[in-house]
Formats: C-alpha cells, sequence, structure tokens
C-alpha cells in the first residue's frame, strides 16, 4: 500500500472510531435531553450549557472533539447522528454541513439578533462569537521594524526557526482553507512548504505558541487574538504583544464559532431554544468577559483589550465565512505537505 493510500485509511480509521465513540456516548441519554457535538473545549462549553440548563431545565449531553473531525462524523453518520446540535470552532465546518443538507434553518427570530454578517445566507447556521487571527510576538526580542507586512514574509530567512503554528488547530486550518481561497492552492501550498522550509515549529494548540513566546522558544506566533489576552489579564506584564498584518491580508482573517441544528434532530424545538441562549446578552458576556471573544450581539460590548469591531473590520481580508466549507480539502493539503 502507497504511503498516501496508507494515510487516507488511518484518516478513514479515526472517522470510523470517532463515529462510534459518539454514538456509545450519547446512546446512553435520556429521550429528552439535548445533544450537543461541540469543536469547541469543555472549558469553554460547560459553563455555558449549563447556564442554559439553569434557565430553560433542558439537559444537555455534549460529544467532544475536533471541529474537522466532528463535521466529517456527522457527514458520515447520516441521518443516523444522534446529534442534535453542531457548535463549530469555526464557520467553515457549518458551511460543510450546510453543503451535504445536513443543517436545518434557525428560527427567524433568532436570526434577527445579530448582522447578517454574522449567519449563513441561507439561514441555516448562525455565530456565536467572532476572533481574529493576529501575529503575536516577543516585546523583549522583536522590534517594529523586524515585524512582517504580510503572513507571507514569514517564509523569509530572516524568521528561520523564529515563528510557531499550530497545523492540527482548528482554527488554523480555517485560515488555511481562508487562504486557498483567495490565493489559490498552489500558492497556499508553496506557503506550507515554505513555512516548513523556514523551519516553523510545530505546537499543539495556540496557548502553546504563547507559551513557546514567552519562553523564547520563537519569537512569533500565529494564534488567535484571544490567547494572549488571557495571559494579560493574569500578568499585565506578560512578555508578548500581538498586532495585525497590513490592511486586508489574509494573515487577519476573522473568522466565528458558530453553531447550527441538524435537520435530523428529534428535538427541534429544544435545538432552537439553545441556539437562541448562545445569543442571549448572558451567554455572550459570558464570551466577552471570560474568553475574551467578539459579542456577535450589539447590545454587548467588547471587552476594553480589543480593538474596536469597526477598526478589525477594516483591517480584515474580504473573506465569505460560509464558503469556507472545504475542509476535507484543507486536510488534504496538509497531509500532503506533512503536517497531518
Amino acid at each position: 500500500m502507497s504511503t498516501i493510500s496508507l494515510r487516507r485509511a488511518v484518516r478513514l480509521a479515526s472517522v470510523i472510531i470517532l463515529a462510534t465513540a459518539a454514538v456509545c456516548c450519547v446512546s446512553q441519554t435520556r429521550a429528552d435531553e439535548l445533544v450537543l457535538y461541540s469543536g469547541r473545549s469543555k472549558a469553554l462549553v460547560d459553563p455555558v450549557v449549563k447556564m442554559f440548563t439553569e434557565a430553560t431545565g433542558i439537559e444537555v449531553a455534549i460529544k467532544y472533539g475536533k471541529t474537522a473531525q466532528l463535521a466529517v462524523a456527522i457527514q458520515e453518520e447520516g441521518e443516523h447522528s444522534p446529534a442534535d446540535v453542531f457548535w463549530s470552532q469555526d464557520a467553515g465546518a457549518l458551511g460543510a454541513l450546510v453543503s451535504a443538507g445536513m443543517l436545518a434553518e434557525v428560527d427567524e427570530q433568532t436570526l434577527t439578533l445579530i448582522p447578517q454578517a454574522y449567519r449563513g445566507d441561507d439561514g441555516l447556521w448562525v455565530a456565536t462569537s467572532g476572533r481574529a487571527r493576529v501575529l503575536a510576538y516577543s516585546s523583549l526580542r522583536v522590534s517594529d521594524d523586524a515585524l512582517p507586512a504580510s503572513v507571507f514574509d514569514l517564509t523569509d530567512p530572516q524568521y528561520k526557526g523564529k515563528v510557531g503554528w499550530a497545523p492540527t488547530n482548528a482554527s488554523f486550518q480555517s485560515f488555511v482553507t481562508a487562504m486557498r481561497k483567495t490565493h489559490g492552492q498552489d500558492a497556499t501550498r508553496a506557503w506550507l512548504n515554505g513555512m516548513i522550509a523556514n523551519d516553523a515549529q510545530v505546537y499543539p494548540k495556540n496557548t502553546a505558541i504563547i507559551q513557546g513566546i514567552a519562553a523564547g522558544e520563537v519569537d512569533y506566533g500565529l494564534p488567535n487574538h484571544y490567547y494572549l489576552l488571557r495571559f494579560k489579564a493574569q500578568d499585565e506584564d506578560f512578555p508578548v504583544e500581538q498586532t495585525a498584518f497590513s490592511a486586508q491580508d489574509i494573515g487577519n482573517l476573522v473568522n466565528v464559532a458558530g453553531v447550527g441544528i441538524l435537520k435530523t434532530s428529534a428535538r427541534q424545538e429544544a435545538a432552537q431554544a439553545f441556539v437562541a441562549y448562545l445569543l442571549s446578552p448572558q451567554a455572550q458576556q459570558f464570551f466577552v468577559s471570560e474568553t475574551f471573544e467578539y459579542p456577535v450581539v450589539n447590545e454587548v460590548a467588547p471587552s476594553a483589550g480589543l480593538i474596536p469591531s469597526d477598526t478589525l473590520q477594516g483591517e480584515a481580508p474580504a473573506v465569505d465565512l460560509g464558503s469556507l466549507e472545504d475542509l476535507r480539502g484543507t486536510l488534504d493539503l496538509l497531509t500532503e505537505v506533512g503536517l497531518r
């Protein structure tokens, strides 16, 4: 068997194992429990779900996993999926389920709570919070004139061995999908290979990138904006800062976490209630105060440490988040270049 065929077989086996585990995990739940597949972490989701249960009396059974794997698992499970709701780390995974015809329309009353930019054009998903891709850097070892203008500049020799990234992270994978959509497959492949050749340091997640910069392992990193703010909340002198690339650079992608309801759900009313709750002032304030993400409703203001939403949108590239559904293509490309 060729190396590529073996990798595909391993990925397929992983999907089957994940899908089987999901079924086993939720098959013992009560009939009145809402089943949530979450690509967001337990530390984030559990408090909000408990708030929802306290407010509504609806119990929720949760299956956690990586966003891309859960999206693939739902498609593999098809009409037999036990999932009622899918809470995704990024819009691309929701777009994949939209393309597969697996999501139900969100109630019109819920859709009116948020701007058009934060929901699917077809009303099949809504954003729950926003986040920006940024360039993090050491405030002790990096001068302003050493900051790159574009994410594409990070393949230059001056950054060799100095950049940290997390290729298995869902947000990074969505960013790669946006790069493929905006700049094309060949340019994206060239950038990934250029980063590898430039000895970009691989980290398991964004938190580790920030820690690696502070520890002197690397000087730069490509995380989401809120990870550094969590460290700054504990220590305002934490020796890492972050910035945006030049305006409209793909490195400034602004993405969203979002949620959709499975068409096959037998608990549509409870699922709609859950989605609506995630847009409530209480839930939105949790995202702002506890995770430093951007709110998606006007009634809740971003944290003081964040770039204002209108300024952020001016820096961001023009990318239709609903079009970032080709997760399989991105995962295949990452496998091709040796990052999976």
